[in-house]
């Protein structure tokens, strides 16, 4: 078995490398997951024994850096059995792992990197280690980098292949007798960055209580069995997917699956057909979107069937929750021919086995709740944070309101404090952040309860947000970004005299800027344009100088703040046009409201 202890039952499971244990001893040979072999074009599974067989390997050769207790191991790979193995080891051993982003910029890994002081990290490629070591400088507390890809150019400075990594460490001991013992419960069980209000990302610091406790809640909250099946795309970095997607079917002893890629999410649903999906909104918005395109290519009779279907759906599923009179006689004839008909097919999307959808990480429309729901699919909506571990409350498919987060899980309190804002306290609440303590002290009190930054409500038990005290924009893919310090980083580049960035509730970052005339009418004439032109800042021209300007100033920030659009004018934003308040600071309604047109026509065409 993977530990020294192994618990008797969930119920004794304290720490994240007892519940790995207790799963392997409780299912061994079960299929534990299901990954695409490339080489033979084809899902192969693999078993809880055969996944501890492999952590103990990697467990071992973990043992022989000799890595202090506590110490960070950072791990920058996809989804996968490489990044399972070495989450799983680091946890036996009392490691901390630092999971990032796959995608993330060079230089944010290697300022996290060096903020935490990681010792070790895994990393798909020689050729990405090379970039990151090149934007970061000195990482001195790196002892060894781990490239699944050496590639064929000569070796880096403490670069190492995994396949002679592992093999250094030969077969040693015994899984049992290669764990020195027991990981405390309050003992770190990630550190997990998140953007903070300087632009730089900071490391939440869960300790393995954190996590364990929102599972266990998780459990008593949605029933997940190992008949079910899960597709695993969204980042283990994303604290979403690492209790939701990851730990909680060990728990229950569910397959997952790992997504081949994002391109490829649409093929392996069908391929996959799993029966619950854990997603953020993004996704459902994009089958949404897709099947609104598709029926409303097909006539009128198509769109006005699948606008019936989505009514009578509606109406079923708001009398399922004792919301609403049951539809009568004749719209329950009409729903047996619709489901099959058109139902049906649009949930055929997920793979046709799918039977919970729960979404998080941003705000669910509820449009898109009002369709789904009413295609018959059960999409939960709920709410958390990286500071949480990362679920407070969620909806059921019994206790189903799409206009709330649901309610608080098990063991989770909340109340409501000063202008409207969340506190959230329990066993799932953070430690505090990493090396900031200030920062730690401002949302965390001292009696342990949680400032969200989110204004809510509760009625009748049930979560609502209503609003952010912080200026904080949320992607639809669950990133959160201070857009005051996109902005400032941006209007240090001269070019541009003012900056908004816009991005709530959509699938990127656009720009909105004024620019400086002079400096401006210097770049056009480089640029062969006309700089008293109208249509000169409106030019791909401009919009690629203005974007690769804007990368370059946001290069620190993690590559989802990289906006991928632009909106230039010559014409500043003043208080006397109502844009900007008395103190010179962004009226962004107003702002929005201005160039609502463009903004929507940005989105429109990417």
């Amino acid at each position: 078995m993977t530990d020294s202890y192994t618990p008797a039952s969930l119920r004794d499971v304290q720490t994240l490398p007892e519940l790995f244990a207790w799963r392997v001893a409780t299912s061994p040979d079960q299929t534990a997951y299901q990954h695409f072999d490339a080489a033979r074009s084809e899902w192969r599974n693999l078993s809880w024994r055969e996944v501890d067989v492999e952590v103990s390997r990697w467990r071992q050769a973990l043992l022989a850096q000799r890595l202090e207790a506590g110490a960070r191991v950072g791990i920058l790979v996809p989804n996968g059995l490489e990044h399972v193995c070495m989450d799983q080891a680091a946890l036996a051993l009392g490691l901390v792992p630092v999971p990032m982003h796959a995608l993330d910029n060079p230089d944010s890994i290697a300022y996290i990197l060096h903020d935490s002081e990681a010792a070790l990290l895994l990393v798909d490629s020689a050729e990405r280690w090379r970039a990151i070591a090149a934007a970061g400088g000195a990482t001195p507390a790196l002892q060894r980098v781990i490239a699944l890809d050496v590639g064929t150019e000569p070796g880096a400075a403490l670069l190492v292949g995994l396949d002679a990594w592992l093999a250094a460490a030969g077969d040693g001991a015994t899984a049992a007798e290669s764990v020195p013992g027991q990981v405390s419960p309050d003992a770190l069980a990630a550190l997990v960055y998140t953007s903070g209000t300087t632009g730089r990302p900071k490391g939440v610091m869960l300790s393995h209580r954190n996590v364990v406790s929102n599972i266990q809640a998780l459990l008593q909250r949605f029933v997940l069995t190992e008949r079910d099946l899960l597709l695993s795309f969204l980042p283990l970095s994303h604290t979403f997917e690492r209790t939701a997607g990851y730990y909680l079917p060990i728990a229950a002893g569910a397959r997952v699956a790992w997504a081949r890629s994002v391109a490829l999410l649409a093929e392996d649903l069908l391929t996959v057909r799993p029966t619950v999906l854990v997603s953020v909104p993004r996704i459902y918005e994009r089958i949404h979107a897709r099947m609104l395109e598709t029926m409303h290519g097909r006539g009128a009779i198509a769109r006005a069937l699948l606008e019936w279907t989505e009514r009578i759906g509606w109406q079923r599923f708001r009398a399922a929750q004792r919301r609403e009179a049951a539809p009568g006689w004749l719209e329950q004839l009409a729903w047996a021919l619709l489901r099959p008909l058109v139902a049906d097919r649009v949930l055929a999307a997920f793979g046709g086995r799918l039977r919970m959808a729960i979404a998080g990480g941003a705000p669910l429309g509820a449009n898109i709740a009002r369709f789904f729901l009413g295609m018959g699919l059960d999409l939960l909506q709920g709410y958390g944070m990286t500071e949480s571990s990362p679920v407070v409350s969620a909806n059921t498919p019994e206790d189903n309101d799409p206009a709330s987060v649901g309610r608080p899980l098990p063991g989770v309190q909340v109340r409501i404090g000063e202008h409207d804002e969340l506190l959230v306290a329990g066993p799932n609440v953070m430690q505090g952040y990493w090396k900031r303590p200030e920062d730690t002290r401002r949302v965390l009190e001292p009696d342990g309860w949680l400032h969200t930054g989110d204004q809510a409500r509760i009625t009748d038990g049930r979560l609502y947000i209503v609003g952010r005290i912080k200026d904080i924009l949320v992607t639809s893919t669950g990133e959160k970004i201070p857009p005051a310090d996109l902005e400032q980083a941006i209007e240090s580049d001269p070019l541009f005299a003012q900056v908004l960035v816009v991005g709530e509730q959509r699938p990127f970052l656009a720009v909105l800027a004024v620019v400086d005339p002079a400096i401006w009418a210097r770049e056009a004439r480089a640029l062969g344009l006309d700089p008293a032109a109208p249509d000169s800042l409106r030019s791909e021209a401009a919009r690629r100088l203005a974007l690769a300007r804007i990368a370059a100033q946001v290069k620190a920030f993690p590559s989802y703040a990289t906006p991928k659009a632009v909106l230039l004018t010559a014409e500043p934003w003043t208080i006397d046009a109502g844009l900007m308040t008395p103190t010179l600071k962004l009226k962004r309604p107003a702002l929005t409201e201005r160039f609502a047109a463009d903004i929507a026509a940005i989105y429109e065409h990417r």
